[in-house]
């Protein structure tokens, strides 16, 4: 609890605690509650108790919305609201939505017109889901999710992108403007930094019109080369026009891989497949140097995955992740599923 809270706040965050929170989540409803209490405390100007009071209401609708869905695997479609109907970048995010719909998967959408509309109509309304952004000269909802129970519109784009990214096990980014780069590349940051899972990206153009090859041109020739990141981050994502190619990309990344979770300095990853002693060796052979001590090796469920129930019936391996490479860690995951 924080130094600076008063007895009274603490006797106020002690009472709610007892009445509100589950014992499994009293520490982190325990910091909520005192960060809230301070923030009023603080005597905040009015617009910051605004975007504070804003973001809380809206990530929690969000998260209720959400709630229904989670036990599905959901794909995040990226694309520019300006892409026509008659545009053949929007016959290619209908195609690979369907595709991804036909193999089980939910498509999110910022529910707006152009790609984000193409992708509902290819997924249908039934496995649609849209977050949208509340904007002076765009619609709020296109006619695919409008009234619908699984969307959710939102004032501020950070709140709207933490919903598109953390809730998606896969990513499709079709071309797009300002908002479409700004999506794609955070995307990118959070998984080159280990902020986000690894998960998997693609860049869908069409044939004959090289959007996404410019710009892994300008990774490669511009970042790589000046060493701004490492040529394995490169690697994060597909650049493909196949629909075909961007559907198995998602599905193929679960082959094997089910999930990772940290568990002190260990890196634990979870899969459907135990490896094979040959493929183990392989691991540590090409993937050795993501260890800060010791190898990559079988091991059961660790403690606190067993208290918390954490997919105790999975295989896994784990390792002390030096916490850097995340590029490489995607292609450990990329052997893993081959094997």
């Amino acid at each position: 609890m924080a130094a600076d809270t008063s007895d009274d706040q603490r006797a106020l965050v002690s009472e709610l605690l007892d009445r509100l929170a589950p014992a499994r989540h009293r520490r982190l409803v325990e910091d909520l509650l005192v960060d809230t209490i301070g923030l009023i405390g603080d005597d905040p100007e009015t617009l910051d108790l605004k975007i504070a009071a804003a973001a809380l209401h809206e990530m929690r609708e969000a998260y209720q919305m959400f709630r229904s869905f989670r036990d599905v695997p959901k794909v995040t479609i990226f694309g520019s609201a300006r892409t026509q109907p008659d545009d053949p970048l929007y016959a290619q995010a209908r195609d690979v939505a369907r595709l991804l719909a036909d193999r089980g998967w939910m498509v999110i959408t910022g529910a707006g017109p152009g790609i984000m509309q193409a992708g509902m109509e290819g997924a249908g309304r039934d496995r649609s889901i849209g977050v949208s952004i509340r904007l002076p000269f765009e619609q709020s909802a296109n006619p695919v999710i409008a009234g619908d129970e699984k969307y959710v519109s939102m004032k501020y784009f950070f709140t709207r992108k933490l919903m598109l990214i953390k809730e998606s096990q896969g990513f499709i980014c079709l071309p797009g403007g300002f908002g479409t780069l700004d999506e794609t590349f955070e995307l990118l940051t959070l998984t080159q930094t280990g902020k986000g899972v690894p998960t998997p990206i693609v860049f869908l153009d069409t044939p004959g019109d090289p959007y996404w090859e410019q710009v892994d041109a300008f990774v490669r020739e511009q970042l790589v080369s000046r060493r701004l990141v490492a040529p394995a981050d490169a690697e994060l994502y597909l650049v493909t026009d196949s629909c075909e190619r961007a559907t198995a990309e998602v599905c193929d990344f679960y082959a094997n891989y089910h999930s990772l979770r940290y568990v002190g300095d260990q890196l634990v990853i979870r899969m459907l497949r135990s490896p094979d002693d040959a493929l183990l060796a392989h691991l540590n052979e090409a993937f050795g140097h993501l260890c800060t001590t010791g190898a990559i090796a079988r091991i059961d469920p660790t403690g606190i995955e067993r208290r918390e129930d954490d997919h105790v019936a999975l295989p896994r391996v784990a390792f002390n992740f030096a916490k850097h490479g995340f590029g490489d860690l995607r292609n450990l995951i990329d052997a893993l599923n081959r094997g």
